[in-house]
């Protein structure tokens, strides 16, 4: 199943999904445009297009477990497992610390693909790749819908359906805080 960086767009455009104002990413980082994945994940059909996309990257490949990190990459990990066939695991954050919970596990030298609706910095990605080489298991790949640009906590090879070159900046240095324009935060991180 293909589709194409242009048609990834599209169906963002056409969610609803690219937004634009004053934004903190889960990276803390801060931007105008924010990228709603959520918002393409509420349609089963084009997630599970997307999932096939992505599982066709690693057609050639051993992958035994895809793991995502909640919240974000909860959807779309789930649709690339099913497409792929395997077991899908996810981690959450424990007292702030990302962990695998609800007796999740990777056994030592399973080839896991760890999936993720949007990238920025990739900290959450670094985090899950962590947790799978401390169970002993191996990363075959990275995926996600969206790649935002910029350098990444992790070293893994990236596979995206869609590089979105969106400027983000520290806080120190963003001119809307400067202004005094209202902040929304949309991203999970921050979540109870």
């Amino acid at each position: 199943m293909t589709i194409t960086e242009e048609g990834v767009l599209e169906a963002l455009k056409d969610a609803g999904a690219i937004l634009h104002g004053h934004f903190q990413l889960t990276s803390g980082r801060h931007s105008d445009t924010y990228v709603q994945c959520a918002r393409v994940l509420e349609d089963p059909a084009l997630t599970t297009r997307l999932a096939g996309a992505m599982a066709a990257k690693m057609a050639d490949e051993r992958i035994d477990v895809v793991a995502a990190p909640a919240v974000g990459g909860i959807i779309i990990g789930f649709a690339v497992a099913q497409a792929l066939g395997v077991k899908f695991i996810f981690s959450e954050r424990q007292n702030g610390e990302m962990v695998f919970r609800r007796s999740f596990s990777i056994e030592p030298g399973q080839r896991v693909l760890v999936v993720e609706d949007v990238v920025t910095t990739g900290g959450s990605v670094a985090e899950v790749v962590a947790l799978v080489k401390a169970a002993g298991g191996e990363v075959a790949a990275v995926t996600s819908i969206i790649d935002r640009g910029g350098e990444k906590a992790f070293g893994e090879r990236y596979l995206p359906l869609l590089r979105l070159e969106v400027e983000s900046v520290e806080p120190a240095g963003c001119a809307q805080c400067a202004a005094g324009t209202p902040i929304d935060s949309p991203g999970s991180r921050r979540l109870g």
